[in-house]
């Protein structure tokens, strides 16, 4: 059953008097896909910017807004109207046929994945390194049922917890301190699945919320990891979600800090008041 969604994502900075704004590169549309099609797409930003569209090293679209008058508040509202297609896949149903663990990527993909393989923070080896030890003393020889565990350990084993300030905690930082928002989970799960010998990367996106999830309403992350002869499959450890119609990708990279929806700086002499996000996203199938 395809399905069409309206996904509303509004982002606004407030001021106590007038600032000049800096270019703002702004991840917001995703890229066609044979899983999602972009039909529509709008944005609108206050005050009025001039936009340069281009494709960043990992594919993503990203728009550049340069502004050439101050104001007290910046305010950016996406639009997306998005038609989703099921995709018969083997860990929803029926496995084509089972990649085993160990296991050892092919000469020309290893070469691809090469990057995508190494740690964020090499110097959390030891502790990733431990944690998994202790976490899973004995490993599926199943691909799949390993990377599913893993995601199972880190929803269970650790407490969500929304934080508003910008950044990342380290995997390191997460086992800690036992809790983390869905960037620090997504993070932790790339680099343990990382030691454990598989390519992933970080995702941005968003939610479709279809009851009792955690991440709705604002932006979401999760993780992908590629899984030879199958490709890149997404793991949501913050919910248990693999590979599911609800998570709505945006952006792919290496590291979360390079998956910014919007960043950018401003200067004056002004207090920041505050910063309000909100994410709608309603669907009708068809």
């Amino acid at each position: 059953m395809t399905q069409v969604l309206r996904i509303v994502h509004t982002t606004t900075y407030r001021y106590d008097r007038p600032v000049s704004f800096g270019p703002h590169l702004l991840m917001l549309r995703p890229r066609d896909g044979h899983d999602m099609w972009v039909e529509e797409a709008f944005l609108t930003i206050s005050p009025k910017a001039k936009v340069r569209w281009y494709f960043d090293t990992f594919g993503n679209s990203v728009a550049e807004a340069t502004f050439t008058r101050p104001a007290d508040q910046l305010r950016i509202v996406s639009e997306l109207h998005l038609r989703r297609y099921p995709v018969g896949h083997r860990i929803a149903g029926q496995a084509r046929h089972e990649t085993p663990y160990p296991f050892q990527y092919s000469d020309e993909d290893a070469v691809d994945l090469a990057r995508y393989m190494m740690l964020h923070d090499p110097q959390d080896h030891a502790v990733l390194t431990d944690w998994l030890d202790r976490a899973f003393p004995r490993r599926a020889q199943s691909s799949v049922v390993l990377l599913r565990r893993l995601s199972d350990t880190i929803h269970h084993e650790l407490d969500y917890s929304a934080r508003f300030e910008m950044g990342t905690q380290s995997a390191a930082e997460t086992i800690a301190s036992g809790q983390g928002t869905c960037r620090d989970f997504a993070l932790l799960f790339m680099e343990a699945a990382r030691i454990l010998g598989f390519a992933a990367r970080f995702v941005t996106g968003y939610l479709h919320d279809a009851g009792g999830s955690v991440g709705g309403g604002s932006t979401h992350a999760w993780a992908d990891v590629y899984i030879q002869g199958e490709g890149w499959i997404e793991f949501d450890p913050t919910n248990r979600i693999i590979g599911g119609a609800e998570l709505i990708r945006v952006a792919t990279t290496r590291a979360p800090e390079q998956a910014s929806p919007i960043s950018g700086s401003y200067a004056g002499n002004a207090e920041f008041l505050g910063l309000d996000v909100s994410v709608e996203v309603t669907s009708e199938d068809t």
